[in-house]
């Protein structure tokens, strides 16, 4: 079976490094899947989920920004940051869209404006990965 090498990288730690069979994930241009073989590319990636495909598994991560670079043997994936579903918490987020809807709605301030902009958009991609599922899930 074909593999490609996938290592994604924060600033802070290297959050995975492994073999995997796909990867989805969002670009400036929109969500693209690579597969091993793929052709070379470097692209600029926006906040989102990724779907990461092993064997019969699938797995998902939240992503902030940055880039990735493939050779179609190795996919090498630069974020602000990553973490999968056992890091979040549902009640935390939903508090957090609450708070930056009321920011919006009531500050004339342009600064805490756009603060609060990027607090829901990053809130909302993790109730997105809440929604995929709790645990790795069977390919059939």
């Amino acid at each position: 079976m074909d593999t490609i090498h996938l290592k994604i990288i924060t600033p802070k730690k290297v959050v995975l490094d492994e073999e995997v069979k796909t990867v989805s994930i969002p670009t400036f241009r929109g969500e693209i899947t690579v597969l091993p073989h793929h052709t070379h590319l470097f692209a600029l990636l926006v906040e989102g989920v990724i779907k990461i495909r092993k064997e019969a598994v699938e797995d998902y991560l939240a992503i902030g920004g940055g880039y990735m670079e493939t050779d179609g043997r190795e996919l090498h994936v630069l974020v602000s940051r990553a973490y999968g579903q056992s890091e979040i918490d549902q009640e935390l987020i939903q508090k957090s869209i609450e708070s930056a809807k009321k920011i919006l709605s009531q500050s004339k301030d342009r600064n805490e404006r756009i603060q609060a902009t990027a607090m829901l958009r990053r809130s909302l991609i993790d109730m997105k990965l809440i929604k995929k599922r709790k645990a790795p899930r069977s390919v059939s």
